[in-house]
């Protein structure tokens, strides 16, 4: 991961800088950043490493569009948009990815993390468990079901605790 320029220079080109798209929602405004789909690929992944998860999704994006049927770049694209914070946007891809793939243990994996991040433990639940029967030797997979788990017990012994007298009341604001 330690590929990128060795000249002190920002490889990064202006309109794959975090924050978006540029004003006014153009996102393809701007001129496709040099090089090819391989080229994007290394530098999404060098970005990704180097702590610019945003940067590394819009780079990543125009390599998944030019290239739709390749793993390799829907799962950095993935990771990039969960490690950005993108929690809806990396559970589409990783979705795409399980639905091409359905042994792939890693996509069952990042699929259940983005939808618990998202508010879904119950979907998470399902996949995060697919990809603890697929894997049981990685602890972080069943670490991860457990802590889903614990939250939907949590959330139902809540739900009982209100009574069906007060469920919603809180949820006036």
């Amino acid at each position: 991961m330690s590929e990128g320029r060795r000249d002190g220079q920002d490889s990064r080109p202006e309109e794959i800088l975090p924050g978006g798209p540029p004003a006014g929602g153009e996102a393809n405004a701007s001129p496709a950043p040099d090089g090819d789909v391989q080229t994007w690929y290394r530098r999404g992944l060098d970005l990704l490493g180097n702590g610019s998860p945003a940067a590394a999704a819009q780079l990543l994006e125009r390599a998944a569009a030019a290239e739709p049927q390749s793993r390799m770049v829907r799962e950095a694209l993935a990771r990039a948009q969960f490690d950005a914070g993108w929690y809806a946007a990396a559970a589409a891809s990783f979705r795409m990815i399980v639905e091409a793939s359905p042994a792939d243990d890693y996509a069952h994996f990042g699929l259940g993390l983005a939808l618990a991040r998202s508010g879904a433990p119950g979907e998470a639940a399902e996949y995060l468990a697919l990809a603890a029967a697929m894997r049981p030797d990685l602890p972080h997979y069943t670490g991860a079901l457990r802590g889903v788990r614990a939250t939907l017990r949590a959330r139902d012994q809540a739900a009982r605790a209100e009574g069906p007298d007060q469920a919603g009341a809180g949820d006036t604001e």
